[in-house]
């Protein structure tokens, strides 16, 4: 019996006792995650297609370990202009262990479903602290006007 599954925005062809690694998720080392989103079973006689899912259908994994995958190079190029870039970046994975593909959606004891992968790089809080700076007074262009218009008035009286 094999199955496809949804997860991270990819899918993957598994069979019970397949080891794969997926986008991270919420979950702990040890830990039953279970996958709602399949697409398609087949057990051997009788192939589900789904539309977009299966309803009741759920695959059970288990959570072996968190990893970085390899370095991937992003290496940017305009010829004859003098413009090079080069980043690095190194996706973080999630192994899991499949136990088991349940087409009825057997209940199982402890149930949960499979955590949302991990949002990638946490974005910048927007804060007020621009506007309860105190000032503290002149900025240095300001200073800079006033010291020119003293300037130029005391020239223009002798």
């Amino acid at each position: 019996m094999f199955a496809v599954i949804k997860t991270g925005g990819k899918q993957y062809r598994i069979k019970e006792g397949d080891i794969l690694s997926i986008e991270k998720l919420e979950a702990e080392k040890g830990q039953v995650v279970y996958f709602n989103q399949v697409l398609l079973l087949e057990d051997g006689q009788q192939v589900q297609v789904g539309t977009p899912l299966l309803e009741k259908a759920r695959v059970a994994a288990e959570v072996l370990d968190d990893y970085k995958g390899e370095k991937v190079i992003v290496f940017k190029k305009k010829r004859r202009k003098g413009y090079r870039r080069k980043k690095g970046h190194r996706q973080l994975l999630t192994r899991v262990r499949i136990s088991g593909i349940y087409p009825e959606g057997q209940a199982v004891e402890g149930e949960k479903p499979a955590a949302e992968p991990a949002p990638g790089k946490a974005r910048k809080k927007e804060t007020t602290a621009k506007a309860e700076k105190p000032t503290g007074g002149k900025t240095a262009s300001t200073a800079r006007k006033t010291a020119k218009k003293e300037t130029t008035g005391k020239s223009k009286e002798k």
